[in-house]
């Protein structure tokens, strides 16, 4: 590729930094500019990131905006209720990539509710995969709206495994959108660095611990607002999220009550018309579940489906790796398009195994 593009990542020292560099470092139109954090300034990216040799040396700044300023792209990776006054600083020009919740929700009252503090509006969302307006003629993609903008809001992990679960059958009118459950398997990353009691490896490993019970995770409202966008009228969503004992992935069971003749084989056809031509949506052959290994370290998302006709409901399971295409690699995907570049530029199609 001709033309390279100057890049910095803020929050360089976390999770998300960190896995927006690794993937960034592969990328053929990039070049690493700035790499700030908060706490960590001033000491070396090897002391928070040790697996990123080519950055070893580079020295982490303070987020500042004369520091982000200058660069063709500014990723933040930052702690909610903080990326709108640093994008705030950063022109119009600079393509901004908030992997953060702050610029994520469309409802200002959603956002008080679930997050206590003020909304700092609303950006183009990346998830390129995103279903607009179900399956009738002139719907489209989410990618559509990502060719030339400056802004994007990069999704939660946990919103985008339901979302890539349930939009098709959202979207063709074979589920009722009133009666969702969502159960989830979470990877410790998921939880960020910070050093907080019940994510030691000596309360964590052996243990599973659900969190956010009985309606109050905050990825909620973004569901919500995902699956209307697909098409639902009017969305009632269960969603329990469960740490287990792996570093990162998520394995989310959702399932949704069927309407009147409703068949595996019309649910099928609808989640392959889907995701047919998608590059990092994958269903899989009948008999083939999901595993988080499978999607390790990868920008895939693999999805299975089945009807439990005893009880009249479809059940969908994603996996995906939450730091990838949960994360980093949707923000990727999303700045590649933002560029016109080519959306599987620099992006791992395959996983790690064992």
């Amino acid at each position: 590729m001709s033309h390279t593009y100057n890049v910095a990542v803020a929050g360089a020292s976390g999770y998300a930094g960190g896995e927006v560099l690794r993937l960034l470092l592969g990328h053929p139109a990039i070049s690493i500019g700035a790499l700030t954090a908060a706490s960590s300034a001033g000491s070396r990216l090897v002391e928070h990131q040790p697996h990123l040799v080519r950055l070893h040396d580079r020295v982490i700044e303070p987020t500042t905006p004369e520091t982000l300023a200058g660069h063709d792209v500014v990723f933040l990776g930052l702690p909610h209720g903080e990326s709108g006054k640093v994008a705030a600083a950063l022109g119009p020009d600079t393509l901004v990539i908030d992997c953060g919740a702050d610029h994520r929700l469309e409802s200002a009252e959603d956002w008080v509710a679930y997050y206590g503090s003020e909304h700092a509006g609303t950006w183009p969302y990346g998830l390129p995969e995103l279903m607009i307006g179900g399956d009738e003629p002139g719907a489209n993609r989410q990618r559509e709206e990502l060719g030339s903008v400056t802004r994007i809001a990069v999704p939660g992990c946990n919103v985008t495994a339901v979302t890539l679960g349930l939009q098709p059958a959202i979207a063709g009118g074979l589920v009722e959108s009133t009666d969702l459950v969502a159960v989830l398997a979470n990877g410790y990353s998921g939880a960020g660095k910070a050093a907080k009691p019940h994510l030691l490896a000596s309360e964590g490993l052996g243990a599973a611990v659900p969190y956010a019970v009985g309606g109050t995770h905050r990825h909620i409202p973004e569901i919500v607002q995902n699956l209307r966008h697909a098409g639902a009228s009017d969305v009632a969503l269960s969603f329990t999220p469960t740490l287990v004992p792996m570093s990162r992935g998520i394995l989310a069971t959702a399932t949704a009550r069927l309407r009147p003749g409703t068949d595996l084989a019309s649910v099928r056809a609808a989640y392959d018309a889907a995701y047919a031509t998608e590059p990092f949506v994958h269903l899989l052959p009948e008999g083939v579940w999901p595993s988080t290994a499978a999607t390790l370290g990868s920008n895939q998302v693999h999805v299975q489906v089945a009807i439990d006709e005893k009880v009249g409901r479809l059940v969908t399971v994603t996996a995906l790796d939450n730091l990838v295409k949960g994360t980093a690699g949707g923000a990727i995907q999303s700045m590649n398009l933002a560029l016109g570049l080519p959306e599987t530029t620099g992006l791992p199609t395959e996983g790690v195994a064992p």
